[in-house]
C-alpha cells in the first residue's frame, strides 16, 4: 500500500471496524510519520465539564464545553486544541500555562482526555484493511457543537457511494 499522509486530516471509523473504542469515531490526526501517528477523537464528549477538568481554561471552551475522550491512550493527561483568531486551523495549547500567556485571541478551545495512537506501521496496516476512511477536515469539524452527529455529517458531505455510508444502520441485522 502506498503511504497515505493523514496529518491534518480526519480518520472516520469504517462501519466494519470492530473495536468498540472507535465505533463511528472521527479522529483528527495531529502527527503522522514513519514512527507512528497521534490523533484526537472529536466526537466523544464525556460527562465531565471542562470547568471541572481545567477551570482556568473553561471560559474559552467551545460548546459543548465538556472534556472529550481523545482516545484510549494516556487517559491521565489532557491535551488542548485552540484556534487563534488569525487562523482557521487549531494549534496545540500548552495547558500548563495560564490562558493569558497564550495568544489572547484564542477564544475557542477543546480539551481532550487521552489520545489515539498508532505505532510505526500500525495505522498503515489498519488503512490497508479498510478499517479507516481518510477524509479532508474542515475547520468546523474540530470545534463542532454537534459531536454526536459529526461522523454522519462528514460522510454526508462526500460524493458518490461514500456519502451512502452516512445512513449505515447501527445494527445491520435490524435493517
Amino acid at each position: 500500500m502506498a503511504w497515505v499522509q493523514t496529518k491534518g486530516r480526519l480518520l472516520l471509523a469504517a462501519p466494519a471496524l470492530s473495536d468498540p473504542n472507535f465505533d463511528r469515531t472521527v479522529i483528527y490526526i495531529l502527527e503522522h510519520s514513519e514512527s507512528g501517528a497521534l490523533g484526537l477523537v472529536l466526537n466523544r464528549p464525556s460527562k465531565l465539564p471542562a470547568a471541572a477538568a481545567l477551570p482556568a481554561w473553561a471560559e474559552r471552551a467551545t460548546e459543548p464545553s465538556m472534556l472529550f475522550y481523545g482516545g484510549p491512550v494516556e487517559r491521565g493527561g489532557v491535551i488542548g486544541l485552540g484556534r487563534p483568531a488569525s487562523d482557521v486551523w487549531p494549534t496545540a495549547i500548552d495547558l500548563s500555562e495560564q490562558p493569558e500567556v497564550h495568544d489572547p485571541h484564542i477564544d475557542q478551545i477543546r480539551l481532550f482526555n487521552g489520545y489515539s495512537g498508532w505505532d510505526a506501521g500500525q495505522l498503515e496496516s489498519e488503512l490497508a484493511q479498510s478499517a479507516w476512511i481518510v477524509l479532508d477536515a474542515e475547520p468546523a469539524d474540530i470545534f463542532t457543537n454537534d459531536p454526536a452527529g459529526l461522523w454522519r455529517a462528514v460522510l454526508q458531505r462526500q460524493h458518490g457511494r461514500l456519502a451512502w455510508l452516512a445512513n449505515y444502520p447501527d445494527d445491520v441485522a435490524v435493517n
